[in-house]
C-alpha cells in the first residue's frame, strides 16, 4: 500500500541556510519567551524595531554575530556548549547556498524557494502544464527556459543556460544519500504536450519512466475524465523533518511566488493533494501508461 504524500516523516535531512535562519529564529524566540521578555525590549537592546526582531525570529532575515551574541546575554545563556551552539547556528545561516552565484539569473523570490527545497523531507507536486523541474530531462527543460526560442542572441542564450544550470543542479536533491520524497501528480496533459517536440518529450517520457524505479520518487497520472476537478492551479508542499519548520505551500507566477504556512490553509492543500492522490492512477498503473506511451511514441 502505498503511504500518503502528507503522512508522517522521519526526522533528517540537510539543512540549507534559508532553513537554518527558521530554526534559529525560532529558536531565540523560545529563549526570549522562557526569559520573559517582550519582543520589542529585545529589539531595543539589538537597536532595531520590533518588526526586525518579528523577521528574525521568523527567519525572513540574516543574523547578525553581534545580535545573536547581545540577545543570548540578555536571555541569560552565558558561556557554554548552548552558547556557542546557537552562536554556530548563526554562522552557519549565513552561508551562502551553491544558488547565491546565480542571482543575476535567479529572482529573490526564487532563491527562497531553492534553499528550502534543499532543506525539505517531502516535496509533494501537483502540475498541470510540465513535468516537474526536479524531474526534467536537460533538453526538456531547456525549451521551457528559452520560451521554445533555441536561436536566440548570444547574451539571451548564456542567461538561458545558467538558468538551465540551476535546474539541473537542483536535481542533485532527489539523489543524496538522505533524500526527500518527492511525490508528483501529474495532469494528463503534461504526458501530451510537445514541449521541444516529439523527440524531446519522448525522451522526456522514457527519463520520467527511468526516475520512477527511484525508491523515494513516487510518480502519478491524473487521467483526462477527472482532470481539473482537483485543484485549479499547479502548487508544491514542502514538509521538513525540523519541528520548528512549518509545513509549506509554494505557489509560483510568472513575476513572483507565495508560500502559504497558515496552518488552515496548508490543511486545505493538504486534503486536495490527498484527493488527488486517490483520483490518479496509481503508482504502477501510472509506469504502465509511461511505458505504453515510449513504446507506442
Amino acid at each position: 500500500m502505498v503511504p500518503s504524500p502528507n503522512s508522517p516523516i522521519p526526522p533528517g535531512g540537510d539543512r540549507g541556510p534559508t532553513a537554518r535562519r527558521i530554526v534559529l529564529g525560532a529558536h531565540l524566540k523560545r529563549l526570549r519567551e522562557r526569559a520573559g521578555i517582550k519582543r520589542a525590549d529585545a529589539a531595543y537592546a539589538i537597536r532595531g524595531s520590533d518588526s526586525k526582531m518579528s523577521r528574525l525570529e521568523s527567519g525572513k532575515v540574516g543574523f547578525k554575530l553581534r545580535d545573536v551574541a547581545d540577545l543570548l546575554t540578555m536571555y541569560g545563556v552565558g558561556e557554554g556548549p548552548e552558547r556557542d551552539h546557537v552562536l554556530a547556528m548563526a554562522e552557519e545561516s549565513n552561508e551562502s547556498g551553491w544558488w547565491a552565484r546565480y542571482n543575476d539569473v535567479v529572482p529573490g523570490w526564487f532563491e527562497d524557494f531553492v534553499g528550502l527545497e534543499a532543506s525539505a523531507s517531502r516535496i509533494s507536486s501537483y502540475e498541470l502544464l510540465y513535468v516537474p523541474g526536479l524531474l526534467q530531462t536537460e533538453e526538456y527543460a531547456r525549451a521551457i527556459v528559452s520560451g521554445g526560442h533555441l536561436d536566440l542572441p548570444p547574451a539571451e542564450r548564456a542567461s538561458v543556460e545558467k538558468r538551465l544550470e540551476v535546474r539541473m543542479r537542483r536535481q542533485k536533491v532527489l539523489h543524496r544519500k538522505d533524500a526527500p520524497t518527492f511525490w508528483a501528480v501529474l495532469d494528463e496533459s503534461v504526458l501530451h504536450r510537445p514541449v521541444g517536440g516529439g523527440a524531446v518529450l519522448r525522451r522526456q517520457l522514457e527519463h520520467l519512466l527511468e526516475v520512477t524505479a527511484l525508491p523515494n520518487v513516487v510518480v502519478q497520472l491524473l487521467p483526462w475524465e477527472v482532470s481539473g476537478y482537483g485543484a485549479e492551479h499547479a502548487f508544491t508542499m514542502l514538509r521538513f523533518a525540523e519541528p520548528e519548520l512549518p509545513d509549506l505551500v509554494y505557489l509560483e507566477e510568472m513575476t513572483g511566488a507565495s508560500y502559504l504556512d497558515k496552518r488552515a490553509d496548508v490543511e486545505r492543500y493538504g486534503r486536495a493533494m490527498d484527493q488527488l492522490t486517490v483520483d490518479a492512477l496509481s503508482p504502477d498503473r501510472t509506469r504502465q501508461a509511461l511505458s505504453k506511451l515510449v513504446t507506442e511514441g
